[in-house]
């Protein structure tokens, strides 16, 4: 029998460019105790685990079984999952449909990467075909700066915009004390820092950091006894669509529009503009920001610098973006999904600190990767 799930805890690491202090095992057990911590659970009170990482970034095998002294699997059932730049977002769905289903009651779901120890290079540049496009495509963020490129030409956006973008999540992560970047930059920094693909320049773009992030979901009637405030997980979607780069539709991201309106009718959300308080977007560079929040359906194409100016998206404005500092400023791969959505559970449970924005009732966290693939999840202060 189906059941209502809420997010009842959630920890995460401090994230940086490299935590030579701990190994993986380490660090996913970092956030996992955290997460444990902050529902007041023991691992006794877990019933299943889901894992995720990008594996093939570590070269590790069976990550799920390796990482069974971290995440306090032992003699459970562990599923692990491996989607590219939404593992994260991923792991959390699944976990959702793990109790939703009332196979589970209460699930723990771990995403982790270790950059530091990896080789992101070499395991992106796989994704793309190696005699059509892997010549034009080595890696992410060739793909990424056509995407800003042909959304500067449609709609007269400047570099200045997507400037703004990575000062506003700036700005946010300098109050996230768990943030890999957190000193202040102005526009005139982004714009005058090195150009590594056309309009993308080096604080246009998120980090690789070292980190983990655990989720802890349980359905009704174990949350409402484990949390004073749940936040319940109204909707999810997933998208992806796209297997050829030829095949994207660059400058708008089809997937997570989607994925969007997919969420909005399963919650009967009409108006996201207003009935959406907070957003945590997977933002992997700063002119996603912009077109990104087009697709998500809160203002027309070409829209989205207009709000930005206005100040709408900053963490005092009318729909606050990335009051965490988002993915400019964290980004442990298989974990900045999870971060995503626990940041959101956060902020629906008043607990996001001095990141946290007023009466915050619902908020909607995205995954992307893939092939330009993207998740939705939209969480609420009450069941639905």
């Amino acid at each position: 029998m189906a059941q209502r799930v809420a997010v009842v805890g959630f920890g995460q690491t401090h994230h940086k460019s490299n935590r030579g202090d701990v190994t993986g095992i380490e660090l996913i057990n970092e956030a996992v105790r955290r997460a444990l911590e902050d529902a007041e659970l023991g691992p006794g009170d877990i019933d299943a685990v889901v894992i995720g990482n990008m594996d093939h970034f570590e070269n590790i095998n069976l990550a799920d079984m390796w990482g069974v002294e971290g995440t306090g699997g032992y003699l459970k059932p562990v599923m692990k999952l491996t989607t590219g730049g939404t593992t994260g977002t991923t792991v959390a769905i699944a976990g959702y449909y793990h109790v939703a289903s009332s196979l589970f009651d209460v699930v723990l779901a771990v995403g982790w990467e270790k950059n530091s120890e990896s080789d992101t290079t070499g395991g992106t540049i796989t994704a793309f075909d190696p005699v059509w496009e892997r010549f034009s495509f080595p890696g992410a963020l060739p793909g990424l700066a056509l995407d800003a490129v042909v959304y500067m030409q449609k709609y007269g956006v400047t570099e200045k915009d997507g400037a703004r973008v990575a000062v506003r999540d700036r700005a946010n992560a300098a109050r996230n004390p768990y943030a890999h970047l957190r000193d202040p930059i102005t526009v005139d920094d982004v714009l005058r820092s090195p150009m590594l693909s056309y309009p993308i320049k080096l604080l246009d773009i998120c980090p690789r950091s070292d980190g983990a992030a655990a989720l802890i979901l349980a359905g009704e009637e174990k949350a409402r006894k484990i949390c004073r405030q749940p936040a319940w997980i109204w909707s999810v979607s997933v998208c992806h669509n796209y297997t050829y780069t030829s095949d994207v539709n660059f400058g708008y991201l089809d997937t997570l529009e989607q994925a969007c309106r997919e969420t909005y009718k399963k919650a009967g959300i009409k108006d996201p503009g207003k009935e959406i308080d907070v957003i945590e977007m997977y933002q992997p560079c700063s002119f996603a920001g912009l077109s990104w929040l087009e697709a998500m359906g809160f203002c027309g194409p070409g829209e989205a610098p207009g709000l930005l100016w206005d100040g709408a998206t900053d963490a005092g404005g009318d729909l606050p973006v990335n009051p965490s500092g988002g993915v400019l400023n964290a980004n442990p791969i298989g974990a900045t999904g999870t971060i995503r959505v626990g940041e959101v559970a956060r902020q629906i449970q008043g607990r996001a600190g001095a990141c946290q924005v007023p009466e915050v009732k619902t908020g909607l966290a995205t995954g992307f990767g893939g092939c330009y693939w993207s998740d939705v999840l939209l969480l609420g202060n009450r069941p639905r």
